[in-house]
């Protein structure tokens, strides 16, 4: 039995991922991940997530150069939710969200209302040129 064969994927053969970054404890990013994208993360120490839009594999970082260093690869008690502990890496500090903000969790509810709680660190125009 592969170590992959003990991941609870869900009827699309995926599984949700958050990544969190190493010393800070800061979550940067929740993805999916296939079979594949998981296996390749494991074998290359970078982050490779399934894009669901796309309907493909997508190597953080391809198009950004915002690549995830894995240091370590959990799974919760229930065998459904992978925890990825990552450097983010591409910019000082790490840009993790295609927003260009350091986490994708940028997003506040106060009074009511959405904010942005965390600033743009470069310009996602500048990100994708």
């Amino acid at each position: 039995m592969s170590w992959l064969d003990e991941v609870k994927w869900d009827d699309k053969g995926l599984v949700p991922v958050i990544a969190q970054e190493q010393g800070t404890g800061d979550v940067l990013m929740f993805a999916w991940m296939n079979r594949e994208a998981l296996a390749l993360t494991a074998e290359r120490g970078q982050a490779v997530y399934f894009s669901r839009s796309r309907n493909k594999l997508w190597h953080k970082g391809e198009e950004s150069g915002h690549f995830q260093q894995v240091h370590a690869i959990r799974m919760d008690c229930d065998n459904d939710v992978v925890l990825l502990t990552i450097t983010q890496l591409g910019h000082d500090p790490g840009i993790a969200c295609h927003t260009g903000r350091h986490s994708c969790f940028f997003q506040k509810l106060e009074n009511g209302v959405w904010s942005a709680a965390e600033p743009v660190l470069k310009d996602p125009k500048k990100i994708y040129e």
